[in-house]
């Protein structure tokens, strides 16, 4: 029988740090939009509602709607769901692409610094919530966000950009 040296909290916390990073059972950040092309960053497959621009601005509004929700007792909810999609059907600049997986990055990063936190009770209630707590949060972050990643990798493929 193993034996346990390290507390079932900082194992959890360890578990969700790696699982919002990714490359576990799904893709990482870093791997869904590595060598994007530009030229195809606004271009929908057939039958797709979404491009990859705003698959991955989607993926940073809801990730910071999630970190603003934990963190910020004046939290107020985006409408929905036109608050959580871009407007605007392409970037609108050449390194937007950059600073919205910079700002993913980010947010992953903050989310991590909560996670890790000794003193934050993964589950207590967030007293601005409706019943909600860090652990439920932290779940939903790391699997909308990987939701959204297979899309993006499949959008990709269906643009033949992506190789396995």
């Amino acid at each position: 029988m193993p034996t346990h040296s390290i507390s079932p909290d900082h194992s959890i916390r360890k578990e969700l740090s790696a699982f919002l990073r990714g490359d576990q059972a799904h893709a990482s950040l870093d791997a869904a939009v590595k060598n994007m092309p530009a030229s195809l960053l606004d271009k929908k497959p057939a039958g797709s509602p979404h491009n990859a621009w705003q698959m991955l601005e989607h993926i940073r509004i809801a990730l910071h709607d999630l970190l603003e929700f934990c963190t910020n007792p004046k939290y107020e909810a985006p409408k929905w769901p036109e608050g959580y999609w871009p407007k605007e059907e392409s970037p609108k600049s050449p390194s937007a692409w950059d600073h919205c997986v910079t700002a993913i990055h980010k947010d992953l990063k903050d989310l991590d610094k909560l996670i890790q936190d000794p003193k934050i009770d993964l589950t207590a209630k967030i007293p601005w919530g409706e019943n909600q707590n860090i652990l439920r949060e932290v779940l939903l972050a790391g699997d909308h966000t990987s939701y959204h990643l297979g899309q993006l990798i499949l959008l990709r493929k269906q643009l033949g950009a992506w190789k396995d």
